[in-house]
């Protein structure tokens, strides 16, 4: 049995359809990018994964069970913009999972059990190299120190699977070949299943196991939200020519133009 099963998902707003038909199996382990213009339902996708959103129609299995829907321990994700808490320092931040797990009205522990989050905490933070950082409040750091941060956010309950919805789009290409390089490390050592929108399908290829393209294969411009997009594409990463990269960005593009219209 795969680890995540997607069976005839749809997602409706009233009379605006935003996903249909979406069926798809992914086994523990993988790595899913996800590509698509803007306003085809990924992010609302990322979110039905969360929790945060439930499915109109269709199911959305984890181990063969419909996905908690509220957000816990299973799934962590980081945003794009950084979703860290101004008013704690970088451990503060990463503790604070644990503290409102054990404490949920204070938000807040204290002796040998707040020494023990300390340190994994520290220890998490050690793993995405911000062990120097421990006592720095957000303002103090870099746009890609605080994704660092963010991620460690997600990651100090060790979750199953990681949502990241284009956690690197706002950082300059030297530091976005950094945080690739740190996910792909995070990846493979705490064997996570990774789902990752973005708009860069180099970024896509470079980073997943597997592309998916959500777009609309049905499309009236008079009236752009009676159907809803699909996985049009779905890629094994690195078996794919640059015949069929030009076919998925002139797909994006073309949608694009439609929903922006």
């Amino acid at each position: 049995m795969a680890a995540i099963e997607i069976k005839n998902l749809w997602k409706e707003y009233g009379q605006d359809v935003v996903l249909e038909r979406l069926n798809a199996s992914v086994e523990e382990g993988e790595f899913v990018t996800v590509v698509g213009a803007s306003g085809c339902g990924k992010t609302t996708f990322l979110k039905m994964m969360l929790g945060t959103e439930s499915p109109t129609r269709g199911e959305l299995l984890l181990d063969g069970k419909p996905i908690p829907d509220e957000p816990d321990e299973t799934r962590g994700i980081v945003f794009q913009r950084y979703s860290v808490l101004p008013h704690l320092t970088a451990v503060e931040n990463v503790m604070l999972a644990g503290e409102l797990e054990s404490s949920p009205w204070l938000g807040r522990v204290f002796g040998a059990k707040r020494r023990a989050l300390r340190e994994q905490a520290e220890e998490m933070l050690a793993s995405v190299g911000l062990d120097q950082a421990l006592r720095k409040y957000p303002h103090e750091l870099s746009g890609g120190m605080q994704q660092r941060l963010a991620l460690a956010q997600a990651l100090i309950k060790k979750p199953r699977i990681l949502l990241l919805d284009e956690p690197f789009g706002a950082l300059d290409p030297g530091i976005r070949r950094d945080m690739h390089e740190l996910v792909l490390d995070l990846w493979r050592e705490q064997d996570l299943t990774v789902f990752m929108i973005t708009h860069d399908l180099a970024e896509g290829f470079f980073l997943g196991t597997r592309m998916w393209v959500f777009d609309k294969e049905r499309l009236d411009p008079q009236t752009p939200g009676s159907y809803g997009a699909r996985i049009t594409y779905d890629l094994p990463v690195g078996n794919s020519d640059k015949g069929t990269l030009q076919s998925i960005s002139q797909s994006v593009d073309s949608t694009a133009r439609v929903l922006s219209a």
